[in-house]
């Protein structure tokens, strides 16, 4: 096993570490350790890892997919190097940043920070629960300074050359106080989950918190860019009491007030906020990590799931969706497994946020733009409702990775005659389990917004929806369901994705172009039953 060199630059801060009563060197071995093991562990942003990779030298994917969030610095360029108004421009970057961070957070460092694997073997080694506690927050923290590193060095180092010293200290200052910040936030909301809910119920409540969390991110940056008022070039800011709820303004405000002289008494508490709220954040974490740590045990209790009745849900969707029984048996086998498989559920279920929140976004702001409730209603705004299908291709992308793929051997096993029957069990599961139930909500609040007027546009919807994820099967790199780790997550997709997402556009466009012929509807609905018929049938042979 090797060793991480760099881990050294903590040894200066040894003596602090001992002070707050942590054994410092087995600290350190225990973070080494599990720095180490990340070298399996596969990024959702680059998930790129080859298969042959060699193992011995531990290479940490993280590490290389740093390389692609460098670059997406560059989008924060223009922002650093304005000098129009400091409240805008950085309330951008820290939407920017912490929009990014948070959903990174969330999608790959919630298995770190909800991990009780080495339970097991470090609390029956005479090592003090601190110590323990300290790596595992060290061990986040690492990964978070890295990527807001690797998101920020472009953008703080033009920032030195072109707004002075002061700027670039204080944003790098406020960069480290966001970093800390959404550590502690995130942190004390699943130990608001875990405090009140036990077994298998805080397994999903989990990943429903995740669903929120990506909700409300989305939301909250979309807030941003509306708390100005541009008129003829000129960004105006007023501050009110509620953006106190928008925390990037909290780290925007320190610029304005030092750098743009504001006076403004909510710029000025914002500014204190920036400085304070963190820091106190973080005192409430370390308040709070004893009973986090406790109540994490609740997630290695197996608490037998409640007694199910004859009616299983599955069974009966089965039985209407699948003509053969291979295909039910795979249906029923996917269904079970995108509502067990951990992993799968804190990779996966995050993404279904954007699906339900993007067609109120695109509604949201069509009906601030065309000037009124009514005259929305009895327009084509319900085509927005395209969007919930965004996250198709990256779920079927994520089909066929799992956390048990060892249990792949029963594909060699069972008498399968192909494959065709796996896959099409396998997506149909993954219609019902995970689309419809966000299509079906959406369709119900899109039918009171806009009336019944539109039902026949929502079949045609569905449709479409149904034509466009068979086209993405046939599209992306296939594999057998659950039965890769997901260290072996593919990255050529990833432009793949992002054609298929704009796919999606174009479905949307020719349904509008129909709206504009006459019965032009029914002709997409014909046409779309039509492709439907030949796509399920060829795709799969």
């Amino acid at each position: 096993m090797g060793t991480i060199k760099w881990l050294q630059i903590l040894d200066p801060l040894r003596h602090v570490f001992e002070k707050l009563g942590v054994d410092y060197e087995v600290m350190r071995k225990i973070l080494e350790i599990k720095l180490l093991m990340d070298g399996r562990r596969a990024p959702t942003i680059n998930p790129k890892a080859n298969k042959n990779a060699d193992v011995a030298s531990q290479s940490n994917q993280f590490i290389k997919s740093l390389v692609i969030y460098v670059i997406l610095s560059i989008v924060l360029v223009p922002f650093v190097v304005m000098k129009l108004n400091y409240m805008f421009q950085m309330s951008l970057v820290f939407g920017i940043l912490m929009f990014m961070v948070t959903t990174s957070l969330i999608s790959d460092f919630s298995s770190v920070m909800l991990d009780i694997r080495d339970r097991n073997i470090l609390f029956s080694r005479p090592i003090h629960r601190k110590t323990i506690n300290m790596a595992k927050l060290l061990h986040v923290i690492i990964y978070l300074l890295l990527l807001t590193g690797a998101l920020t060095v472009i953008p703080l180092v033009v920032s030195l050359f072109r707004q002075g010293v002061l700027f670039f200290l204080l944003f790098l200052v406020e960069i480290i106080l966001m970093d800390i910040f959404i550590v502690a936030l995130t942190a004390a909301l699943y130990w608001l989950v875990l405090r009140f809910f036990d077994g298998e119920k805080l397994k999903d409540i989990i990943n429903y918190v995740q669903i929120a969390l990506t909700i409300a991110i989305t939301v909250g940056y979309q807030f941003i860019s509306r708390l100005f008022q541009l008129a003829d070039l000129d960004i105006g800011f007023t501050a009110k009491w509620w953006q106190i709820f928008i925390f990037p303004t909290w780290f925007a405000s320190p610029f304005e007030w030092l750098m743009g002289g504001s006076g403004n008494t909510y710029v000025v508490i914002f500014s204190i906020l920036s400085f304070l709220g963190p820091l106190l954040a973080l005192w409430i974490y370390f308040l709070l990590m004893p009973s986090f740590e406790r109540n994490l045990q609740k997630l290695a209790s197996h608490q037998a799931r409640g007694k199910t009745g004859r009616f299983r849900l599955q069974d009966k969707l089965a039985a209407i969706l699948c003509r053969e029984n291979t295909e039910k048996l795979f249906f029923r086998f996917g269904w079970d497994m995108m509502g067990r498989e951990r992993d799968f559920k804190l990779k996966v279920y995050p993404q279904l946020g954007f699906s339900i929140i993007f067609p109120f976004i695109f509604m949201f702001n069509m009906l601030g733009s065309k000037g009124g409730f009514a005259e929305m209603r009895t327009g084509n705004g319900f085509l927005f409702l395209y969007f919930c299908a965004l996250m198709i291709p990256t779920m079927i992308m994520m089909l066929k990775f799992s956390g048990n793929h060892k249990g792949a051997w029963i594909y060699q096993t069972v008498p399968l005659k192909d494959a065709a029957p796996v896959y099409k069990g396998t997506l149909k599961a993954m219609l019902a389990r995970l689309f419809a139930p966000i299509f079906v909500l959406q369709s119900i609040i899109f039918t009171v917004i806009f009336g019944v007027r539109i039902i026949p546009g929502l079949i045609a919807i569905l449709l479409s929806v149904l034509l466009y994820t068979v086209l993405s099967f046939m599209v992306l790199e296939k594999g057998l369901p659950f039965s890769q780790p997901f260290q072996n997550t593919q990255s050529g997709n990833g432009f793949v994705i992002l054609g298929l997402m704009l796919l999606l556009g174009v479905f949307a466009g020719a349904h509008f172009g129909f709206t504009l012929l006459p019965y032009g509807e029914y002709l997409w609905m014909l046409l779309l039953l039509v492709l439907n018929f030949f796509g399920w049938e060829l795709a799969f042979r």
